[in-house]
């Protein structure tokens, strides 16, 4: 593809900045938007834990506004839709090393966060191909971005085994090393992909950063429990206007009541025991304010 420079408003820098902190998006304070559509949804724990851990359209432009590879100045990469076995089109972005290293080649596939979409997490695709000299497939979850469908924990296990199967099929990647690489909900869903293909031996490594040992355990520290004024019937979320000083959080009573009765549960802590053919790298920061 043909290089052109970035739009004023997509500075590299800038871009930069935006993407990390879609990493670590806070799920229930993201925009009047969302405040208002959680106003009208009722006390049901699964709509409420589809919000809360898929919080696809956080930011409000995330599932049409993907920020693009030669943004951050990528020229040799695609951008693919690629099928799932149940009907779902996936979108996904492949992207070339800037330089090959010799005797290497390594493919790393890459599962975002559970907010945002691929696009936020370009910089660190670049960091991979540029400095490292890797190839990258930045597979998007069904239901995020450009993707067709609704996420959940069945459909993102598709999604993964779905990517890693395209890895394997492609012929420039068909013959290479491959390192799954998760961030927060992406790490469980790379944990789950590579109990269920470590066999195989294309798998060389996984690397997981700041993931959480399972949902049920996640949501109490997720939702803090002094977020406790509420109204009956109904869970709903008040924020303020840009550039006011003041948050305000109206949900649920204390989430430790509500992870019970959610059914997605990413089980990571049961399953990380299962892996002993791939090495693992684990990342975390002790000032992640989401996963402790």
């Amino acid at each position: 593809m043909s290089e052109s420079p970035p739009p004023p408003s997509w500075s590299i820098a800038g871009m930069a900045n935006s993407a990390v902190q879609f990493l670590r998006l806070p799920v229930l304070a993201s925009s009047d938007v969302l405040g208002e559509y959680l106003s009208d949804v009722p006390l049901d724990a699964d709509p409420f834990c589809s919000e809360l851990i898929y919080p696809r359209n956080v930011p409000v432009d995330a599932r049409t506004n993907v920020p693009k590879p030669q943004q951050f100045g990528i020229t040799d990469y695609e951008d693919l839709q690629i099928p799932t076995p149940d009907g779902e089109s996936l979108h996904a972005l492949f992207i070339r090393p800037s330089r090959k290293r010799i005797g290497q080649n390594i493919t790393v596939l890459m599962f975002h966060g559970n907010a945002g979409n691929i696009g936020h997490r370009i910089p660190i695709a670049k960091v991979l191909q540029d400095v490292l000299g890797c190839n990258v497939l930045m597979l998007e979850y069904r239901g995020y971005g450009l993707s067709t469908g609704t996420p959940d924990e069945t459909g993102l296990k598709v999604d993964a085994q779905t990517g890693l199967e395209y890895i394997q099929q492609r012929p420039e990647t068909r013959d290479s090393k491959i390192v799954v690489y998760g961030q927060s909900l992406g790490g469980a869903v790379a944990i789950n992909l590579v109990a269920n293909n470590q066999g195989n031996g294309a798998i060389a490594g996984l690397i997981l950063e700041n993931t959480f040992l399972s949902i049920r355990k996640l949501i109490p520290t997720y939702v803090p429990n002094h977020m406790t004024d509420y109204r009956p019937r109904r869970c709903y979320l008040r924020l303020p206007k840009q550039g006011s000083a003041d948050l305000v959080y109206r949900v649920f009573p204390p989430a430790r009541y509500l992870a019970r009765f959610c059914h997605q549960y990413w089980t990571s802590e049961d399953i990380l025991p299962k892996i002993t053919q791939v090495p693992i790298l684990f990342l975390s920061g002790l000032k992640d304010e989401i996963v402790p």
